[in-house]
C-alpha cells in the first residue's frame, strides 16, 4: 500500500486516505477520548466527505488512545454549546443526524474497537455497518441509565434490531460493561477476536471490499438498509429525552457523585464506569 494521504486532519480526528477507495478515521482525544460539542463539527466534516467522495468504498473507524475508542459525551461543556448547533440535513439534531447519515452513506463503515466504546462511542459503532472487537481490550456499554440519563444517539432504536428486545433492555437498563466475547454472543458486534489479530483482520476485510464495484456495494447496502435501519422518527425522541434527562435533579445528583469519584478524568471511574454507576445509587 502506498503512503496514506492525510485528507483531513485536526489534533482530535484524523481522516487518512490509505487508498482512494479505502479510508481510515482515527479518534485521538486523550486521555480518555471524550466526545462533545467541540468535536461535532469535525465529525460532520468527516461524514460529509464520506457521503460525497465519488471513489471511497470503505471507511474504518479506530482510536489512537490506549484503552478508549470513544467513551462518552462531554458533560463539562456548557449545555448551550450543544443546543446551539443547528440540525443537520436529515432534520435531526447534530449527533443523531451524523449517525443516521453514516448508516445510510453509500460506503461501508467498519468500527475497529480496541478499548471502551461506551455512550457516544457505542452509538457510533452501532451506526456503523460492521463492528469488530478486541477480545482482550474492547468494552461496550450504554451506561447512561445508571447516571439517571436516557441515551440520546439512537441505541434504543438500533439495539433491539441487532440483539432482540430482551437483551437490548439488559444492555440499556443494566448499564454495565460488556466485554468483547459477550458482545459477540449478544450480537452487539460482528466478531470478537484476539487483539493481535484485530488490525490484520479488519484491514484485510476493508481491502477486499474496496476492490469490489462501488455501485454494487452501494446498492446492496441500500437494500439491506430498507430492511434493517430504524426510521428517523424513532431516532429523534432519543436526543430530546437525553436533553430532558440531563436537566433533572436525579441525573445532576448522580453525575456529581461520579465527578467526585473521578469521572471525566483518567483513572478507575473511566476504566470501570459500569461498576461505578452501580455504586452511586447504593
Amino acid at each position: 500500500m502506498n503512503r496514506p494521504e492525510r485528507a483531513f486532519t485536526t489534533d482530535e480526528i484524523r481522516l487518512d486516505r490509505l487508498l482512494p477507495t479505502y479510508w481510515r478515521v482515527t479518534f485521538d482525544m486523550p486521555p480518555v477520548n471524550i466526545f462533545g460539542p467541540r468535536q461535532l463539527p469535525l465529525l460532520n466534516d468527516v461524514i460529509t466527505a464520506i457521503e460525497t467522495d465519488p471513489q471511497v468504498k470503505v471507511v474504518v473507524f479506530d482510536s489512537a488512545v490506549e484503552g478508549f475508542f470513544i467513551t462518552h459525551y462531554d458533560f463539562l461543556a456548557p449545555l448551550e454549546d450543544s443546543l446551539s448547533i443547528p440540525p443537520g440535513p436529515t432534520g435531526l439534531q447534530a449527533l443523531p443526524d451524523m449517525l443516521v447519515r453514516l448508516s445510510r452513506a453509500p460506503v461501508v463503515s467498519i468500527a475497529s474497537i480496541r478499548g471502551r466504546a461506551t455512550g457516544v462511542g457505542s452509538e457510533l459503532v452501532l451506526a456503523s455497518d460492521m463492528r469488530f472487537a478486541s477480545r482482550e481490550k474492547a468494552i461496550l456499554s450504554q451506561w447512561e441509565v445508571g447516571a439517571g440519563l436516557v441515551p440520546g444517539g439512537g441505541p434504543m432504536a438500533r439495539l433491539p434490531r441487532l440483539m432482540g428486545r430482551d437483551r437490548a433492555l439488559e444492555v440499556l437498563l443494566g448499564a454495565d460493561d460488556i466485554h468483547g466475547d459477550l458482545a459477540e454472543r449478544y450480537g452487539y458486534v460482528n466478531r470478537s477476536m484476539p487483539d493481535a489479530e484485530l488490525d490484520g483482520f479488519v484491514g484485510a476485510l476493508a481491502m477486499r471490499i474496496a476492490s469490489f464495484d462501488k455501485e454494487a456495494i452501494a446498492e446492496t447496502k441500500r437494500l439491506v438498509d430498507v430492511a434493517s435501519l430504524p426510521p428517523d422518527d424513532e431516532i429523534k425522541p432519543e436526543w430530546d429525552a437525553f436533553l430532558a434527562a440531563l436537566g433533572r435533579p436525579a441525573s445532576q445528583t448522580r453525575l456529581k457523585a461520579l465527578m467526585a469519584r473521578g469521572f471525566h478524568r483518567a483513572g478507575d471511574v473511566e476504566n470501570r464506569l459500569g461498576f461505578h454507576v452501580g455504586q452511586i445509587g447504593s
